[in-house]
């Protein structure tokens, strides 16, 4: 699938400070705009940014309307999770290990089961 940035229906006023992807500045600039920008050195700062960075990915991914966006989303999701998974030195593999463990101990998601109430 070829990327096309998607509009989403997310309010235009973003969060700052935030994480931005590493040609962000860039972009910006080369629209006559001005990014100030900090480069987090200390890894709990950074880990904190990335951590908040999910979670406005996951809520984007929530709110996409297409088809297009949502795999758009996704690759964002994804980015982050894999910037997370490298500052923790892990591997998808350590995270597959760990994810079918608790899918034999728990199950997935394949049921599509809904819980109505708190038992």
């Amino acid at each position: 699938m070829k990327y096309m940035h998607a509009d989403t229906n997310l309010p235009a006023d973003n969060q700052y400070p935030k994480l931005v992807r590493d040609k962000i500045p860039e972009i910006v600039e080369s629209q006559g705009k001005k990014a100030k920008i900090k480069v987090l050195t200390d890894d709990n700062e950074y880990l904190e940014a990335l951590l908040s960075k999910l979670i406005e990915e996951a809520n984007e991914l929530a709110l996409a309307e297409t088809e297009e966006n949502q795999a758009e989303e996704l690759a964002d999701v994804m980015e982050v999770i894999e910037s997370i998974l490298i500052l923790k030195r892990l591997s998808l593999n350590d995270i597959a290990q760990v994810q079918e463990q608790k899918r034999e101990k728990r199950g997935g998601f394949k049921e599509r089961l809904l819980m109505d109430s708190k038992p």
